[in-house]
């Protein structure tokens, strides 16, 4: 197998990735061929997949934003994966040039990209760390650079909470990062359930067990466990709903703000909340 010139040394190739299988579902090139096998065996079960991640996307968007309406000019982007257009960075940043963001990802390739996208941006960093890990994060020298948690922040956890199993205690993580947060912060998140997806549980979980075979298992949590995830948060209108129901923008889902017609992008949920 021909190694990319842009794939980091040391990165075995022959593994598949869940940040770079994403980057494939969104048109990206940063993927292997054993990720892109990977996601089409995904699709076999789910064909939609590509749209629901079209549909996270939208959503983070309109959530950075509708943070940058809010005055929060900070964000912390935990699971941040491989840079494609519209990320965080370039949206918080033309909604307020002052923005800053840091990226955290444990994927080399994802990590590696993202220095090589961010090189001349003084107000974005990348940061090596895992979600399980939130002292290391929280402790990273770009984090206390860039973002001043005396002020508000938006963490964002989108497309990553279902990667983290419940033996890794992902709530217990969350209220780690929450309580380091000022009054004000805000929780931008997502993840995938069975609940909305056009497709009988049975068949949808075919989705699962492929990413249970590379050994990043995917966890499908009711819309009542995802919740629980906002813990110490008010949720902000309209709550944690689909992500296309979410505030839908003109720009993004029709001319008329509706949300689109295609019913895999109302898979999973979405949603945003204030600490107090």
């Amino acid at each position: 197998m021909e190694r990319p010139a842009w794939a980091p040394p040391g990165i075995d190739i022959s593994v598949p990735s869940v940040s770079r299988i994403y980057d494939y579902y969104l048109g990206g090139s940063h993927n292997f061929e054993v990720d892109r096998q990977a996601a089409r065996r995904a699709m076999e079960f789910m064909p939609g997949l590509p749209k629901i991640m079209q549909a996270n996307r939208a959503f983070m968007r309109r959530a950075v934003r509708h943070a940058v309406a809010e005055g929060v000019t900070q964000f912390l982007d935990i699971g941040s994966g491989i840079p494609t257009f519209g990320n965080v960075h370039e949206v918080a940043q033309a909604a307020s040039s002052g923005a800053r963001v840091v990226y955290v990802d444990h994927d080399p390739v994802a990590v590696a990209h993202s220095h090589a996208v961010l090189l001349d941006d003084e107000h974005t960093g990348v940061v090596a760390a895992d979600l399980r890990k939130p002292k290391e994060i929280l402790a990273a020298p770009e984090v206390g650079r860039l973002l001043d948690f005396d002020r508000p922040v938006a963490l964002l956890l989108v497309a990553v909470l279902h990667f983290i199993e419940d033996a890794d205690r992902p709530c217990e993580a969350v209220a780690e990062l929450r309580d380091a947060l000022a009054p004000g912060s805000l929780l931008i998140l997502t993840h995938a359930s069975y609940e909305g997806i056009p497709l009988t549980e049975e068949v949808a979980s075919g989705t699962v067990g492929v990413y249970r075979n590379i050994r990043n298992p995917l966890v499908m949590r009711t819309g009542e466990q995802i919740a629980r995830f906002f813990e110490g948060f008010d949720m902000v209108e309209p709550g944690l709903v689909s992500m296309p129901h979410w505030r839908p923008d003109r720009s993004e889902d029709g001319e008329d703000g509706e949300a689109p017609e295609d019913p895999y992008a109302f898979s999973g949920y979405g949603g945003v909340g204030r600490k107090a």
